[in-house]
């Protein structure tokens, strides 16, 4: 809006200043007030094109790569998980032992269905945060199949532009979640998310969403299926001074497919994950301490590659607070705690938790404002069933 002003007509004399302190100071300052600044309202069209331009602005800011898996999510007993052998609150691939439990979690009444995977749960989560439509992209592979129309209606409606590479013969992926007192074990048969091939990336009309993204998120979960595509978007992070950021995804991740992480992290500008995790990242390189802020603090302080200038390691901690190690400093952010009574289930929180982050950071907001997005985020998504969410953030 702009200021108008009530000009006079003539120039003034220039006012006669009395010394300090004398009695008619008062009177002079009240005759010789600025004169009253009268502020338009902005008008419905200008508040409107302002919304415009803060949504391109945001157009394809935030890109995911990952892991397409339809969650298969049942309440079940500390039975269910003995006899397939798993460990309560543990994320782990499907072997053949695993395979009879996805149809066993289809029989049970209270089985739902939801659209997951690590990083496209963080990228729906994002877009849910943001509210622009088309702000954030995502990349992975599904199946030509029922579940695979299931995904892709369920990225349209979450405003995600989603374009999956649709593998001809292997199925869609799925991960049973057992939810055992609020806590889940993920169980991931990959299938068709185990195909993605670094050639869908480099199709012009995919790698357009590259080059228009100014932040890339990958979960660890994709070093498994194609290090190599990681590796390109890396290197173009890297070179074009956009922001590349990676989770620890899970304790395997950093026991068994370390050469692949070792290879990708020095480009990470920002690295996330929670505390077992960090502890597991911590004894795979034997560092011998199981402080979480100790290893958040050498996790930001690891080798960078060349143009990258520092790094930011996040580490949450469930109930406990959020460690951020930066600069050689490290802060704690508490968390919002939730009664355990109002608990549905965990389900997709650490995912939700990344998600608030990259809302507020792709915003150019402080780390501060990060964290607590991201707790917001995360609070809502425990008091759901799978990494669902209401119509609309109540978040400031």
């Amino acid at each position: 809006p702009r200021e108008v002003w009530s000009r006079p007509t003539k120039t003034p004399a220039a006012p006669i200043i009395p010394p300090p302190h004398h009695h008619c100071n008062g009177l002079l300052a009240s005759r010789q007030r600025r004169p009253q600044i009268s502020l338009s309202p902005p008008c419905a069209a200008v508040v409107e094109r302002s919304k415009k331009m803060a949504a391109s602005n945001l157009e394809g800011v935030l890109l995911g790569m990952g892991n397409p898996l339809l969650d298969i999510s049942a309440v079940v007993d500390e039975a269910f998980l003995a006899k397939y052998d798993v460990k309560p609150n543990n994320a782990i691939l499907a072997e053949d032992k695993h395979l009879p439990m996805y149809d066993e979690l289809s029989s049970k009444e209270n089985v739902e269905y939801i659209a997951g995977g690590a990083t496209q749960n963080s990228i729906r989560v994002a877009q849910w945060m943001l509210q622009t439509p088309g702000a954030t992209s995502y990349m992975g592979c599904i199946g030509k199949d029922k579940y695979g129309e299931e995904m892709k209606s369920a990225a349209k409606a979450a405003g995600v532009t989603a374009h999956y590479y649709e593998d001809e013969a292997a199925p869609t992926g799925t991960c049973a979640v057992c939810v055992v007192g609020g806590e889940r074990s993920l169980i991931a048969n990959l299938s068709a998310a185990n195909c993605y091939k670094s050639e869908h990336l480099k199709k012009p009309e995919n790698w357009a969403l590259v080059e228009k993204a100014k932040y890339i998120y990958i979960a660890g979960f994709f070093l498994t299926v194609s290090p190599e595509s990681i590796q390109l978007v890396a290197e173009h992070a890297a070179a074009n001074n956009k922001v590349f950021l990676m989770n620890l995804s899970a304790p395997f991740i950093c026991e068994f497919f370390r050469d692949a992480q070792e290879k990708v992290l020095p480009y990470a500008d920002y690295i996330f994950g929670n505390e077992t995790e960090a502890r597991i990242f911590s004894k795979v390189r034997g560092w011998e301490t199981e402080n979480v802020e100790e290893i958040a603090l050498k996790i930001s302080q690891l080798p960078l590659a060349s143009g990258k200038q520092k790094r930011i390691a996040v580490i949450t901690q469930g109930a406990d607070p959020v460690v951020v190690a930066e600069d050689g400093k490290v802060k704690t952010f508490p968390v919002i705690l939730l009664p355990k009574e109002k608990l549905v289930d965990t389900n997709g929180a650490g995912d939700a938790f990344v998600g608030g982050f990259l809302s507020q950071l792709v915003q150019g907001k402080s780390i501060e404002d990060c964290v607590k997005a991201g707790c917001y985020a995360a609070n809502v998504i425990i008091q759901q069933s799978g990494c669902t969410y209401p119509e609309k953030p109540d978040f400031n």
